[in-house]
């Protein structure tokens, strides 16, 4: 089953983070997710751009709006994700006790995912 896992921080306390700081945290990072690629079970992984650098599309109205920013209301941010593919939840909760280990704070949402249709298949 394929999961995917959602990394949380608070964009202040992340953005703040001396160079050194966040290379060293990556690199943390990267060791766990070299582990697990190579174990043929990790899929994209993606670090995302603050929420500054966001746009929205709000379908409330039709034309949809276009809207600089997330204007999402929460104290943690939706920094990246992981797709990992897990004989269950407690292979995937493995992983992502790995990530904490090495990413320091913030949390982590597992959600296993469903396909509508699966296009790297070539559907």
């Amino acid at each position: 089953m394929k999961y995917a896992i959602f990394c949380y921080h608070s964009e202040n306390v992340v953005c703040a983070w001396s160079k050194e700081h966040d290379e060293a945290v990556m690199a943390k990072l990267g060791a766990v997710q070299e582990k697990w690629a190579k174990a043929g079970k990790l899929g994209p992984v993606a670090r995302l751009m603050p929420t500054t650098a966001a746009t929205t599309v709000r379908k409330d109205n039709d034309p949809p709006l276009v809207l600089d920013g997330p204007f999402a209301e929460t104290k943690e941010q939706l920094l990246g994700f992981f797709m990992i593919d897990c004989a269950g939840l407690e292979e995937a909760l493995s992983f992502t006790r790995e990530l904490a280990e090495a990413n320091p704070g913030g949390a982590y949402e597992v959600r296993p995912v469903g396909y509508f249709v699966d296009w790297s298949a070539g559907a």
